[in-house]
């Protein structure tokens, strides 16, 4: 019943994202801690959900805590969960594969962010990245009486905002972050690793929102959600940035 969130980037992106590191050091040792809550709250839900919930529990957990379009367009009154599920439905999930994917792509994306704008400003971010997700969506399907779940709109805001460090990150530092000041959208546009994600990364979204639902007990992607956050990530990590302005023009082979 739920309109899962889903995410396929490029590899080639992803292992600039997630190595390029000479400390030796695992990933997984440098998750920044805002990421690890983040991760550890959405399997607990989950996990919850799945194991300990009867139906009607989960029904009851969707209604009041995934987002539904028909909730604001509907004969319904505004209650608590209308305020609050624009943000709440960033942490469930409708699968572990779907979750377990969201997680990857959270560590990835989510660690050197986390690091370079601190904790509270990341939080911020996700709420943001968040409900831009949910307000495209909404545009775009008002009276629709799906539920939507899953973190893959906030995780779009931090590819967006990864896209405008050219995936930089330094990994010699100890708490490896994304580097070098916020780049200038011409400057970024200019960049081929900027220029091959958007493509494969828009390309990979449409593909799987259309294909996906196809067949019987197949969650549908939203992945219009997805562009919602990625340009909130893409336009406006500048207000959320620490405002590092050291120079540093994008490289690529």
């Amino acid at each position: 019943m739920d309109r899962d969130e889903d995410h396929t980037i490029p590899a080639a992106t992803a292992d600039r994202v997630e190595h390029g590191g000479d400390d030796g050091r695992e990933p997984v040792f440098n998750l920044a801690p805002a990421v690890v809550g983040i991760g550890l709250v959405c399997i607990a839900i989950y996990a919850l959900e799945a194991f300990w919930l009867n139906l009607d529990q989960q029904l009851w957990l969707m209604l009041h805590f995934a987002f539904l379009p028909i909730r604001y367009t509907g004969p319904f009154a505004l209650d608590f969960s209308a305020l609050i599920s624009p943000v709440t439905y960033s942490l469930l999930h409708g699968s572990w594969g779907h979750l377990l994917v969201n997680l990857i792509w959270l560590a990835a994306f989510g660690s050197p962010l986390a690091n370079r704008i601190g904790t509270m400003r990341f939080l911020l971010f996700w709420i943001a990245g968040a409900l831009a997700a949910v307000a495209l969506h909404f545009a775009l399907y008002p009276s629709s009486v799906v539920p939507l779940v899953g973190a893959s709109g906030s995780i779009s805001a931090m590819m967006g905002a990864a896209a405008r460090f050219t995936f930089r990150v330094d990994r010699r530092a100890p708490k490896p972050a994304f580097t070098g000041a916020v780049l200038p959208v011409a400057v970024v546009l200019r960049s081929r690793t900027v220029l091959v994600f958007l493509g494969v990364w828009m390309v990979a979204n449409l593909v799987t929102g259309v294909f996906s639902g196809t067949t019987a007990n197949e969650p549908q992607i939203a992945w219009e959600a997805h562009i919602g956050g990625f340009l909130l990530g893409f336009f406006g990590i500048s207000a959320f940035d620490r405002g590092r302005t050291v120079p540093q023009c994008p490289q690529d082979n």
